[in-house]
């Protein structure tokens, strides 16, 4: 089962069910892929979703995301800094980096700097490619 890191601005465009990305959602909840999650990344879940949904479906998604079985959380100790623009993103590499992650599913384009990097190797996914991969 392939592990992935989830950017916060997919996870929330997945938790939608009026959107063609509920399926990312529905498929982490059916078991078909593995969440790699940090603290740190949990902890901005939650402020955003709080922020741009309500606090009360953040509680539940995080509450969702830390009773599955298909989840690994992790504590990375060593940081890449490989993101120069958004330093913040760096917590979703260092995981996806410890986690020997697949790849990250991101629309953000600061991630875009790791295609050119070549070591450590980090895939980046776009949420309508990631979709596709899905049973």
């Amino acid at each position: 089962m392939d592990k992935i890191v989830l950017d916060t601005n997919c996870l929330i465009m997945a938790i939608s069910s009026k959107t063609e990305y509920h399926k990312i959602w529905n498929s982490f909840i059916a078991g078909n892929f593995v969440l790699c999650i940090s603290n740190e990344i949990l902890e901005e879940y939650e402020e955003v979703i709080s922020r741009n949904i309500n606090s009360k479906v953040a509680g539940m998604v995080i509450y969702t995301i830390l009773t599955r079985k298909n989840v690994i959380r992790l504590d990375p100790h060593f940081h890449f800094d490989l993101i120069k623009q958004d330093k913040d993103d760096n917590k979703f590499v260092d995981c996806a980096i410890v986690a020997n992650a697949k790849c990250i599913v991101s629309e953000d384009r600061h991630f875009e700097i790791l295609k050119s990097i070549e070591f450590p190797k980090v895939d980046v996914m776009g949420i309508d490619e990631f979709i596709k991969t899905l049973h």
